[in-house]
């Protein structure tokens, strides 16, 4: 984490795309770790925002156009998790988006909606807003503990 750091902008755009897509990664440290060194919140909050959101539009694509060795064999998801993801999805339908950003569900969820080929005006700004939300509130406690 602390290369990501030491990149700045580049770094928390860069491991926030990368948490949303195939890596086991947190943003949140590294968007901590810059906050607390100075950054900007808003600047902090908005590229974290951008590079998760353009992952799980990676993860949409590879719902929409990948098949099932690229979900299972690419992405590690399993045959449970997915399962599971689009129980969530058909319960709760595309507001469960706005979950897009929960460790172990999160993933999967963009996935199945570019799988059920939800409308991508409406999977964007629903990951945006959950996305979004989550980086605010993760920043807010940070700067103000």
């Amino acid at each position: 984490m602390e290369y990501f750091l030491e990149l700045g902008y580049v770094g928390l755009f860069l491991s926030a795309f990368l948490a949303a897509t195939i890596l086991p990664l947190g943003s949140e440290v590294v968007l901590v770790g810059l906050l607390l060194n100075g950054f900007n919140p808003v600047s902090v909050v908005s590229v974290a925002t951008v590079g998760n959101v353009l992952g799980s539009l990676v993860n949409y694509a590879i719902g929409f156009f990948g098949s099932a060795f690229v979900i299972h064999s690419v992405l590690k998801i399993s045959d449970e998790s997915f399962d599971k993801s689009k129980q969530r999805f058909e319960k709760w339908g595309t507001a469960s988006l706005l979950l897009a950003w929960v460790p172990i569900i999160g993933d999967p969820l963009t996935v199945i909606a570019g799988v059920l080929r939800i409308n991508i005006w409406l999977f964007l700004l629903l990951v945006t807003v959950g996305k979004l939300a989550r980086y605010v509130v993760v920043s807010y406690t940070t700067l103000n503990i």
